[in-house]
């Protein structure tokens, strides 16, 4: 396994904040997760296993640089199913499988800026101090087997990360700056920079979800790793395509 490092994203094109976010990772064969990888791409593997996260958290401060936020536009819940993959180059970053968010317009403008699989979806994020509840119903596109796909998670939260726990799997899971897609047919890449993710142990007091199996994916049929996080600031470059 090679550490990722926080890369410094000169001309961003967009700023996020990524709040109240809970990470929820499942172990799969690494054969399995090749399958689902475009041509360039490897999957990336911790001690022999590839992993499968589902995401949500919620969207907010969204907007272009020099821009303030939309108020209709820059706060919305967001859940991903992401695995891990490495280029020729061997530079490490996210796939993902989908992404269902609560905001029409940023659908849109995901799928049509950044070839990324986004989904309209009816959601929620609720919760405060040890408790987080979030809701998603998707609603389009009416992919077969996608309309009305649900995740319900229902989160404790517990003590700190320490340090020395950051070294292995958590950092692997969690400390990403980079994210690959396909754009016109060519796989591309587009930075993206955060301060490191204060990280929380985690359990999922309830947890109902048909992402996984509506992206393709078999039932993992094991307890997920859970972390949780309060959030970061995020700077998101813009894509390029990837050079073997």
């Amino acid at each position: 396994m090679v550490t990722e490092t926080a890369g410094r994203v000169e001309r961003p094109v967009m700023h996020h904040r990524w709040a109240d976010i809970t990470f929820i990772h499942w172990r799969y064969p690494p054969e399995i997760v090749q399958g689902f990888l475009p041509d360039g791409l490897t999957v990336d593997t911790f001690e022999g296993s590839a992993y499968v996260g589902v995401t949500p958290f919620l969207m907010r401060d969204v907007r272009a640089p020099g821009l303030p936020p939309l108020p209709w536009l820059s706060r919305f819940p967001e859940t991903n199913v992401r695995t891990y993959a490495r280029d020729a180059r061997g530079r490490g970053g996210l796939w993902f499988l989908s992404l269902d968010a609560g905001s029409l317009p940023a659908v849109l403008g995901a799928r049509a800026g950044y070839g990324l699989p986004y989904y309209w979806s009816r959601m929620s994020v609720s919760g405060a101090g040890e408790r987080r509840s979030y809701r998603c119903r998707r609603l389009w596109p009416g992919a077969p087997g996608s309309s009305g796909v649900r995740c319900d998670a229902d989160v404790d939260l517990g003590a700190p990360v320490t340090e020395a726990e950051r070294s292995g799997l958590a950092d692997f899971l969690v400390e990403r700056y980079r994210l690959f897609t396909v754009v016109a047919g060519r796989l591309a890449t587009a930075e993206v920079e955060h301060p490191r993710w204060p990280l929380h142990h985690a359990r999922t007091a309830g947890l109902e979800q048909g992402l996984l199996r509506a992206a393709g994916l078999p039932e993992p049929g094991h307890d997920p790793i859970v972390h949780a996080s309060p959030g970061v600031s995020v700077r998101i470059g813009m894509w390029r395509p990837v050079q073997a």
